[in-house]
């Protein structure tokens, strides 16, 4: 198959997203809905107040966060499926390290900052090790990384639901979930008056976006994990060791997400809850990151379209009868889309709208 150049993947995520959003107001109209008022609760959900846009841009940044941990995987040639699972397994260990270490550290903002960074650096270090699971295994006993990565997302998820339930529980909760960060741990609400948005944490997203696609595109390191993933006998021939780098390319993914995780508890949820509530972004950013063409930088609009359509789903959940399926249909329309590049590239052929791909 021919590869797309950069104009032609941008071409394909904009036509596919476009021709997903045609569809699904054609079957909003077959269904006797209004599809022009449909529309309207779309964007008035993603973007037509303030509270929309903060929703929006809460979603995109977990989106785009664990989309940037997928694309890592897969640009290496490499497919982690267990993102989910490296997003559950960091965010309750920030938890566990938060609330255990509270009891040395002293109150106040110093102290918030400094459980915040340990915390976070503790789910980082979680989510790099389960990923590193699969890596090894992979490297070193030829398992499939696909089925492993699915397998290890079950054993996350029940795992730390059985911990949240019993020994990490709050026996003074009504509700399943592990007792409160201390008061001081929180971000700053700047910009938006949001209790579930800071400035901050969009600020870490752009940041770990730009080191990332920094460290693929400019680094020796990241050189080596792509022609690892792609070229094993290339890589070792110029002396990498592909097995190591395979482990390497795991654990940054798994990082990733586990920053991702620990930053969804500091800046959102404030506790650990039963995992199987706690939303499927990891299992989202597979898509996210298709859409992106696994490109880190890419990963930034596909982010904010599926953060977009997430926060529409809860306006039109509220404020309308049409059925948030819908919605869900959409977003698997997009990836249908995308997922057939040749589809778009014949149809620009023929039409005289595209060139040959490269």
């Amino acid at each position: 198959m021919l590869r797309a150049s950069v104009l032609e993947r941008i071409g394909i995520g904009i036509a596919s997203t476009t021709a997903a959003l045609c569809i699904g107001l054609i079957i909003a109209a077959v269904a006797g809905y209004d599809p022009i008022r449909f529309a309207g609760q779309l964007i008035a959900g993603a973007f037509g107040s303030e509270r929309a846009i903060a929703r929006t841009l809460r979603s995109t940044t977990l989106f785009v966060l664990t989309g940037v941990a997928v694309a890592v995987a897969f640009r290496a040639g490499v497919f982690n499926i267990g993102v989910q699972g490296q997003f559950v397994v960091g965010g309750f260990t920030t938890v566990v390290a938060i609330v255990w270490l509270a009891n040395f550290v002293p109150g106040g903002t110093l102290g918030g900052v400094t459980l915040m960074l340990v915390g976070s650096l503790a789910g980082v270090v979680a989510g790099g090790l389960y990923g590193a699971l699969p890596g090894v295994m992979k490297a070193y006993g030829d398992a499939n990384e696909i089925i492993t990565t699915i397998m290890l997302n079950f054993i996350a998820t029940g795992f730390v639901g059985w911990l949240v339930a019993g020994p990490f529980g709050d026996p003074e909760a009504t509700a399943t979930r592990t007792r409160r960060l201390p008061d001081n741990v929180g971000l700053p609400r700047v910009v938006f008056d949001d209790p579930n948005l800071s400035v901050v944490g969009l600020l870490v997203m752009v940041a770990v976006v730009v080191l990332v696609a920094a460290l693929m595109a400019r680094t020796r390191f990241g050189y080596d994990m792509v022609t690892s993933g792609y070229q094993d006998a290339a890589a070792t021939y110029s002396g990498v060791d592909a097995k190591r780098m395979i482990i390497a390319t795991m654990t940054l993914s798994g990082m990733i997400a586990g920053l991702t995780g620990a930053l969804f508890v500091i800046m959102i949820q404030g506790y650990y809850t039963d995992p199987s509530g706690i939303g499927n972004y990891g299992f989202d950013a597979i898509a996210v990151s298709l859409l992106a063409a696994n490109n880190p930088l890419g990963v930034l609009p596909a982010g904010l379209l599926f953060g977009g359509l997430e926060s529409a789903s809860s306006h039109v959940q509220i404020n309308s009868d049409v059925p948030v399926q819908l919605i869900d249909g959409i977003v698997g329309l997009v990836v249908l889309f995308v997922a057939a590049p040749e589809l778009f590239r014949m149809i620009a052929a023929r039409t005289g709208l595209g060139g040959e791909g490269e």
